[in-house]
C-alpha cells in the first residue's frame, strides 16, 4: 500500500477553501478548486509514493496492470482501473449535463477520431471511448437537479407560476405524458425556437413573485424550485437552462445519502461538497448553464426523457466492519463508507479488514486511521487516501484517535 495524492482540478464553480483545507494546503487557494481526482484517467492521474518517486497512478497500473488490478479485472477492463473517485466542491452550480452509456461513448469517441477533432478541441464531446455513469455521496448538505419529474407535478409547477407561455407549456405537456412529451417540451426550450429572452424573464419574475407570497416562514409546494430557477436566472441570464431546470428533479441530499445517475441522465450539481465515484471516464454532453460547448443533436441522443422520482440512496450497512455500501447496477465500480471509532476510555476500538484481491482506493474524510497490513502500515488524516494494489495482502483500517470516516473505492460485484 502506498500514499496518494490527488490531483487538483480547477474549475470557476468551485471553492477557495474546500479542497485547500481538506487537504492541509493555504487556505484561501490562488483559484476556485472543484474536484480533487484519486485515480488513473490520463488526463490527471494521481500520484503513488513509492520510495519517494512520485510516480503516476497510470504508469504503475500500465507496468503492472495484472498485480496492480487483479488477473481477472485486468482482463475485463483493458488494464486500467475502471474507476475514478473525486472529492467534488461545489461553490456555484454545474453545467446541465448528461453522459453516454458504453455503444454512444464507443461510437462518439471513433466518429470524432475519425474526424479529426483533436482531443483538447472545446467542439469534443468524446474525451475516451468509455461510459460515465456515477455516485455521488454528500459530505455536507448537497444541492442537485437530477432526472424529469414526473409530469403531472412539472405540469403543476408550471402552472403554479402564472405564465401565459408555461400555461401553454403544460398543456402540452398534460396532453402527452410520456418521454415522447417531454422530449418535444425539452428540444423546443433547448433549441431557442419558442424561448426568447422575454419568456426566460418572466419566468425568473414569476420566481420571484411565487417567492414573495409566502409568509410567516411558510412554504409553497414549490418554494425549492423556484428558489433555484430565480439563482440560476441571476446566473445564467437568457441561457435555456433556466427553463430546463423547470423539469427536473430538485434534490437535498444530507451527509451520507447519495445518488446514483446513470447514463442518460440529465443532471446539475447546484451546491455543495461530495464524494463521487464513477467509471474512468471524463465524457460530458452540456445542456445548459454554461459558456463551454453545447452539441444540441448529440445530447439529444444521450438523453434519457422518462419521467421519474430519483430516489436518494442510503448506506446498507451488512453487519460487518462498520461497512456501509452504496448498491448500484455497475461493474465498474463500488463505493462503502466506514464509521470507525474508539471507546471513551480508549479501551476498545471498532475496526475493518479489506481483503486482498481487488484494487481499491482509500480516503479519509474525517479523523485520522491506520491502514495496517504484516510488515507496513500508513496513517491517513482527514483529505489523505491510499493506493491498495490487488496483490497488496490484507489490510485492517483502525481509528488513529477517536474517530475516522474512510470511503473505500472498489471495483464492482455487478
Amino acid at each position: 500500500m502506498n500514499r496518494l495524492h490527488g490531483a487538483i482540478r480547477s474549475y470557476r464553480w468551485g471553492s477557495h477553501t474546500v479542497l485547500a483545507e481538506l487537504t492541509g494546503r493555504p487556505s484561501p487557494s490562488d483559484r476556485p478548486e472543484a474536484e480533487l481526482w484519486l485515480g488513473a484517467h490520463p488526463a490527471d492521474p494521481a500520484r503513488v509514493d513509492d520510495a519517494g518517486s512520485g510516480v503516476s497512478l497510470f504508469d504503475v497500473i500500465s507496468a503492472d496492470p495484472h498485480g496492480q488490478l487483479g488477473a481477472t479485472n485486468a482482463e475485463r477492463f483493458r488494464g486500467r482501473l475502471p474507476f475514478l473517485l473525486k472529492v467534488l466542491a461545489a461553490e456555484e452550480p454545474l453545467s446541465l449535463q448528461a453522459h453516454p452509456n458504453s455503444v454512444q461513448a464507443r461510437e462518439g469517441f471513433e466518429r470524432e477520431d475519425a474526424n479529426g477533432v483533436p482531443l483538447d478541441s472545446p467542439a469534443r464531446n468524446y474525451k475516451d471511448d468509455n461510459h460515465k455513469p456515477e455516485l455521488v455521496v454528500a459530505l455536507t448538505k448537497f444541492e442537485a437537479l437530477a432526472g424529469f419529474r414526473d409530469v403531472r407535478r412539472t405540469v403543476a409547477l408550471l402552472r403554479a407560476l402564472g405564465v401565459a407561455e408555461l400555461d401553454r407549456c403544460a398543456e402540452q405537456l398534460a396532453a402527452q405524458t410520456d418521454s415522447s412529451g417531454m422530449r418535444a417540451l425539452f428540444t423546443q426550450w433547448i433549441t431557442g425556437d419558442k424561448h426568447p429572452a422575454a419568456l426566460i424573464g418572466g419566468v425568473v419574475e414569476a420566481c420571484r413573485r411565487y417567492l414573495s407570497t409566502m409568509c410567516d416562514g411558510a412554504e409553497g409546494e414549490f418554494a425549492a424550485e423556484a428558489q433555484t430557477a430565480l439563482d440560476l436566472g441571476s446566473r445564467y441570464p437568457n441561457d435555456p437552462g433556466v427553463l430546463i431546470s423547470l423539469l427536473l428533479n430538485r434534490i437535498t441530499l444530507e451527509p451520507g445519502e447519495g445518488l446514483f445517475l446513470a447514463a442518460g441522465n440529465l443532471h446539475a450539481y447546484l451546491r455543495g461538497v461530495a464524494v463521487e465515484i464513477m467509471a474512468n471516464s471524463d465524457n460530458v454532453l452540456r445542456g445548459g448553464l454554461t459558456q463551454k460547448h453545447v452539441d444540441v443533436p448529440e445530447l439529444l441522443k444521450v438523453l434519457d426523457f422518462r419521467p421519474a422520482p430519483m430516489p436518494v440512496l442510503r448506506a446498507n450497512g451488512d453487519g460487518r466492519d462498520n461497512r456501509h455500501l452504496y448498491h448500484t447496477p455497475e461493474a465498474e465500480f463500488e463505493l462503502t463508507r466506514l464509521h470507525l471509532d474508539t471507546s471513551s476510555n480508549g479501551a476498545s476500538s471498532s475496526a475493518a479488514t479489506l481483503g486482498a484481491g481487488a484494487p481499491r482506493i482509500v480516503l479519509c474524510t474525517a479523523g485520522s486511521t491506520v491502514l495496517s497490513s504484516p510488515g507496513a502500515s500508513l496513517e491517513l488524516s482527514a483529505g489523505q487516501s491510499a493506493w491498495l494494489p490487488a496483490s497488496n495482502p490484507a489490510v485492517t483500517l483502525a481509528p488513529a484517535q477517536q474517530h475516522a470516516e474512510v470511503f473505500v473505492a472498489t471495483t464492482g460485484s455487478g
